[in-house]
């Protein structure tokens, strides 16, 4: 007996929602599992952990990326606002016969070449103090010394102007109690650049001795133990043992002091303003008076692009230099 044609469809229909897997009449379903495998597809255990990190990379090109890129096309250009013109390496010529710069440079070189040394020498000094046995209320000295460095550099600046005043001085005054006469510390163009490497020595050395100190620790004391049954003495040991053992750490901490130094504006800004004549006129003071004070914002770029390969060239070689020997 055959059936009707209204009533074979029905049994065409089931059969195709059964060969598809999916029921009668359902088709909403079927889109919503395939969403839901597009997501299984984007949560996949290779995917994480480039999802986890996506908001450190956009932040990375959106403050840090952008501007960098930013600054060197405006390098390139002259001008005011949205009327600039490019102009090539006009601002780096012009960097090259600015006789101003060139004595902010020397003046950054010679605060570079005396407070780096002097900083981490003292440093290793108080490190080598602080990890004695013999001192008493070891944590309290530690506290004592890593303090200068939680200050403000601001406050800082404020408070050394303060004690290097001329007249009023606390400095000054101390010196008077032993005979000598006053000193024109933020007035002299010699004595201003002493105040500055001051300033930067009682704030950081600290610093850098905490991270003497935690190398010192690290060292094996059978070591030291080994080198006594030798016959070796306290210099012998420091030279053949210490300095060896902290050499990653001296390299870290000449590679970061270089680097802040070469950067260094807020000391000298706030105890002379760059003077007497410039004396302590640093890279980074200029460029900060050409972007925000002439807002020659182009030649500003120039001289930031300058700094950084001073920079990188600098901390290249100091690697290559102190680096571990292979």
């Amino acid at each position: 007996m055959s059936l009707a044609p209204s009533e074979r469809a029905p049994a065409t229909g089931a059969a195709t929602a059964t060969a598809t897997g999916t029921p009668a009449g359902r088709g909403t379903p079927r889109r919503t599992g395939r969403a839901r495998q597009g997501r299984r597809r984007l949560l996949t255990r290779e995917s994480v952990p480039y999802l986890l990190i996506m908001p450190a990379v956009l932040g990375f090109a959106i403050f840090k990326a952008y501007p960098i890129a930013a600054s060197f096309w405006i390098s390139l250009t002259t001008g005011n606002g949205d009327e600039r013109q490019f102009t090539g390496l006009a601002n780096y010529r012009r960097l090259l016969d600015d006789p101003l710069f060139w004595t902010a440079l020397k003046n950054t070189a010679l605060i570079l070449v005396v407070q780096v040394p002097l900083m981490l020498g003292l440093a290793l000094l108080v490190a080598l103090g602080l990890n004695s046995t013999k001192v008493w209320l070891r944590p309290l000295w530690r506290l004592g010394v890593f303090v200068p460095s939680l200050t403000g550099l601001v406050a800082a600046g404020v408070m050394f102007s303060v004690i290097l005043n001329r007249d009023a001085g606390l400095l000054n005054w101390v010196l008077s109690l032993f005979g000598v006469d006053r000193v024109n510390w933020l007035g002299s163009p010699v004595w201003a650049r002493v105040g500055v490497v001051l300033v930067i020595t009682w704030h950081y050395t600290g610093y850098n001795a905490v991270m003497y100190l935690a190398g010192l620790q690290g060292v094996p004391k059978e070591l030291y133990e080994a080198a006594m049954v030798d016959g070796a003495g306290p210099v012998r040991r420091f030279f053949s043992i210490t300095l060896p053992q902290l050499r990653p750490i001296l390299l870290l901490t000449v590679v970061l002091s270089t680097i802040g130094t070469l950067q260094l504006f807020d000391e000298p800004y706030v105890l002379t303003g760059g003077g007497p004549d410039n004396a302590t006129l640093t890279v980074t003071m200029y460029l900060y008076n050409n972007g925000f004070k002439y807002f020659d914002f182009g030649y500003a770029s120039a001289l930031a692009y300058a700094l950084a390969l001073i920079v990188s060239l600098l901390g290249i070689l100091q690697v290559r230099l102190m680096g571990e020997r292979r």
